[in-house]
């Protein structure tokens, strides 16, 4: 018969684990759950409106900008998560990750955030954070083009680190479902929430170097995507020359609108044309090809509504990847420079 004593003393020890187990498991998932809607609610409370007013100016001017913020966001949270580092300026010996060819040079909105930061620290000095400012543009952005308004959880802190190879781990436009869901799941999000978060593409252009090989010279047997819809081709073709008569700089190339039916709404018509086969990347299109994703596609462009409500979940899901918070990172006083 087991010593009554021996068993207390092995129960103590076994519960002091389980307790270690539970309090560092909660300080890995502490990050992510510390961010609170109004978090500058005491500290600034007219934050929020002056980047909202900041996004309407642009947006007003030029609606492009909304999808260049949208955008601006994700690459921020895929790269560090979002601690703002896609907004650092490269300094000596060290390029920044806004200058990978993912990103540069057809990347846009940095002059908005650093609008709104510049006129924030005038009232509300080494207070909000770029990441947080940047989230809440993305957020008035797709409230401004689609209508599309979600609650920003805040208290984001802004990173020090910025290097452009780390800008290669961007899921890719040339990705297939299976591999785009493998680089969503990487940062927590799941099929579903990465084929919703493509919507995203209803809005904002593609240059002619992104997609013309699915136009001219896609494989060994066929001289365009047969995927694609052939009256949607030859709109295509009178956009974008052949590769061979194309330039290096991304800025000089013809682009065309992501979704070709609705280009400055954020809609669902983004799923309506992947239907049609229109999708204009291979990682537009292949959403619907795939039996991985093809009914999500089928049900978001059936009931926009329902994938309105299921875009701002995801975007809030998004902003939460690997936040820095608490005493971690910092509260940079401009944008683009650490302290």
């Amino acid at each position: 018969m087991a010593n009554p004593s021996s068993s207390h003393k092995l129960f103590q020890v076994l519960f002091s684990k389980l307790l270690c187990i539970i309090f560092f498991f909660s300080l890995s998932t502490f990050a992510s759950t510390s961010l609170k809607v109004g978090f500058y609610t005491s500290s600034c409370p007219d934050a929020e409106a002056i980047v909202e007013s900041a996004v309407e100016k642009a947006v007003s001017t030029n609606p492009g900008i909304a999808a260049g913020l949208i955008r601006m966001h994700f690459h921020d949270c895929f790269v560090r998560g979002c601690d703002a580092s896609v907004l650092l300026e490269s300094t000596l010996g060290n390029p920044a990750e806004r200058y990978h060819p993912a990103n540069f040079p057809t990347l846009r909105g940095f002059e908005v955030i650093d609008e709104a930061k510049a006129k924030i620290e005038a009232v509300c000095p080494n207070t909000v954070s770029c990441a947080d400012i940047l989230a809440f543009a993305a957020r008035d952005s797709a409230n401004k083009v689609g209508g599309i308004n979600y609650a920003v959880p805040a208290g984001r802190r802004d990173g020090r680190i910025s290097r452009k190879e780390e800008a290669s781990s961007l899921p890719s436009f040339t990705f297939e479902a299976e591999k785009l869901a493998s680089e969503f799941k990487k940062r927590g999000l799941s099929v579903a929430e990465m084929v919703t978060l493509s919507g995203a593409h209803s809005i904002g252009i593609a240059h002619c170097p992104t997609f013309v090989d699915r136009l001219y010279s896609f494989n060994t047997t066929h001289a365009q995507d047969p995927s694609m819809d052939p009256s949607y081709v030859d709109y295509l073709k009178n956009k974008c020359p052949p590769p061979s008569r194309s330039g290096s700089d991304p800025r000089e190339q013809p682009a065309v609108a992501l979704d070709f039916s609705t280009p400055h709404r954020l809609d669902n018509r983004y799923y309506i044309e992947l239907k049609n086969h229109r999708g204009l990347l291979i990682s537009d299109q292949t959403l619907l090809s795939s039996s991985l994703t093809s009914k999500m596609v089928l049900k978001n462009a059936y009931d926009g509504s329902k994938w309105a409500a299921k875009f701002g979940k995801a975007m809030v899901k998004m902003g939460h990847i690997d936040v820095l918070t608490g005493s971690k990172g910092e509260i940079r006083r401009h944008c683009s420079y650490v302290n």
